[in-house]
């Protein structure tokens, strides 16, 4: 089996796991008489975030194999997401998600630098040969969500034991895949060091404590309405009963992986040609109109707003996610790379994350009475803050680029 496709497959299950349930869940809280806690479960993820991406990559730099990790973490990931789909109340299902998200959180950045460490050993071309690779993981999230659309299990457990299955196969595998070893501390070295908390030292750098600062700050977007968008669409059950984005709102929601899928293989394009501060201030240009669009889309009359704000979430996702990753990876020294996307993760979705999913429910617990939402000004809310950060972000963030056609 080629290097490509062991890679490739280990994308694709990577997002798998996570597309079994992010989408639907909101919608299978809201079935449980949860629906005033989405944003504190999903928060759980932030939490986690902050806490083990960094500490996953100071031990895959320090100690352990990344791969033999990877799937430490992916088997632990499955119990608790087999616990979780037999929860009934929110105290059981909030521990169980947020062990989960413990777990799986830090698998992400750890995917990502296994890719990187067998690339390289194999002298591939990471700004090249990783997107095409990445977008199968992007491909593995919307074949979940739709076996979960067609299966009928958006408000039903059975989409956490899809995700609790999916991750313990993962889990086996990634101890089959090429040997990526930590960079040891040499001798001599200092105890911040030897903690792998060396890759702080970015921080000290302007330009890129400011690319951090904003990573947090447009972290806030990323999952907002991956929390509420199924919950969104269903809102509109009474008054458009037979819309296909009520009906499999799911699905409809899947057309913005579809176009993350495609954005994803624009980014070497678009990083070479224009810089990641450009590719950046597209990616929040993007989430205004993935707010903005929502606040003025139903799925009758207004159908074509919600379908543009799905293609444009591609743009807005990737053009921040994979290519901060790709910026993280040329311009951090090799010896806390892995560290330096483990503090990408904790700052974007983690941090960042945090403040979004908390400040989203109380911005729509606020504007909801009784069981009615008013989704637009909530959605018209977070259109302003995108607006204000890409207009920050556009005069405080120094990058000077040397353009290749």
């Amino acid at each position: 089996m080629s290097i490509k496709l062991r890679l490739t497959i280990t994308q694709f299950l990577e997002f798998f796991i996570w597309g079994s349930w992010l989408i639907s869940f909101g919608n299978y809280m809201f079935h449980l008489g949860m629906g005033d806690k989405i944003g504190r479960l999903f928060a759980t993820a932030g939490v986690a975030s902050f806490i083990m991406p960094t500490i996953a990559g100071i031990i895959a730099d320090r100690w352990l194999n990344s791969e033999k990790l990877l799937g430490i973490l992916h088997l632990l990931g499955a119990g608790c997401l087999l616990m979780a789909s037999r929860a009934t109340d929110f105290s059981q299902l909030y521990l169980y998600m947020f062990l989960n998200a413990l777990f799986f959180m830090p698998t992400i950045g750890l995917s990502y630098s296994v890719c990187y460490s067998v690339m390289a050993k194999h002298r591939m071309d990471t700004i090249k040969d990783f997107p095409p690779i990445r977008v199968w993981g992007t491909i593995g999230f919307i074949v979940a969500m739709w076996i979960v659309n067609i299966a009928g299990w958006g408000t039903s457990p059975n989409q956490l034991l899809l995700a609790g299955a999916s991750a313990l196969l993962l889990g086996v595998y990634s101890f089959t895949l090429p040997s990526s070893p930590p960079t040891r501390a040499q001798k001599g070295s200092s105890l911040i060091s030897v903690l792998g908390l060396d890759a702080l030292v970015l921080l000290k750098e302007k330009r890129m404590a400011v690319f951090f600062l904003f990573a947090v700050l447009l972290g806030v977007c990323l999952q907002i309405t991956n929390s509420y968008g199924s919950t969104f669409l269903a809102s509109f059950a009474g008054s458009y009963p037979d819309s296909f984005a009520v009906k499999n709102n799911n699905i409809f929601l899947s057309i913005s992986q579809i176009s993350e899928a495609l954005f994803i293989l624009a980014i070497p394009f678009f990083m070479r040609r224009f810089g990641i501060k450009t590719v950046m201030l597209m990616s929040l240009g993007a989430w205004v109109l993935r707010f903005g669009l929502f606040g003025v889309g139903n799925p009758g009359t207004g159908m074509i707003w919600l379908t543009l704000s799905m293609i444009i979430y591609g743009m807005a996702f990737d053009f921040f996610n994979i290519s901060g990753s790709l910026f993280i990876e040329r311009e951090t020294p090799n010896r806390f790379r892995a560290s330096a996307q483990g503090m990408l993760m904790m700052v974007t979705n983690g941090l960042g994350s945090i403040i979004g999913n908390y400040s989203a429910e109380a911005v729509i617990n606020y504007h909801t009475a009784g069981q009615v939402t008013d989704w637009a000004t909530c959605w018209f809310i977070f259109t302003g803050y995108a607006i204000l950060i890409g207009i920050l972000f556009a005069v405080f963030f120094q990058y000077k680029h040397e353009g290749q056609s």
